[in-house]
């Protein structure tokens, strides 16, 4: 299973805002510069977590955005099942798809729905909050922060 930069986006900006001090304003520009991502795919993400409610944007001067939801309501299981397009590991997990010849057999699929479900199970175990742990460390590689 292979996330989508847009997934790996979104968790780099909520990590990047969760590292901040609460309440503190970030630009895309500034998130941007830390990653060196595309300006353009981060405003992008941006729009989308600021629909999903989960950051909010202050608009003129002096604006920015920061996390509008505590790092410990974000759940990382369900980040990923919003911001991906599909979890179809093999053809015959689309339903649309021309099913394979074996499909009325075949016992692959099972095992790898079960694995499926493993990977969530571990991804819903954990929060924005888990991996903000070592404030300290990130605020230093990210904002230059003396630890």
């Amino acid at each position: 299973m292979r996330l989508t930069m847009y997934t790996d986006f979104s968790l780099r900006v909520l990590i990047f805002l969760g590292a901040k001090d609460e309440g503190e304003l970030s630009t895309i520009q500034e998130i941007s510069d830390s990653f060196q991502i595309s300006k353009n795919h981060l405003t992008k993400v941006v729009h989308e977590l600021g629909k999903m409610g989960l950051i909010e944007t202050i608009r003129g001067r002096g604006g920015g955005i920061r996390l509008k939801v505590d790092p410990k309501d974000i759940n990382i299981g369900h980040l990923v099942r919003k911001t991906e397009d599909d979890f179809y590991l093999v053809e015959c997990f689309n339903s649309e798809a021309k099913l394979c010849a074996l499909a009325p057999a075949c016992r692959l699929k099972g095992v790898l729905q079960e694995a499926l479900l493993a990977y969530f199970a571990v991804l819903d175990r954990y929060t924005i909050a888990d991996f903000v742990v070592n404030r300290d460390e990130i605020a230093a590689i990210l904002f230059g922060r003396p630890l």
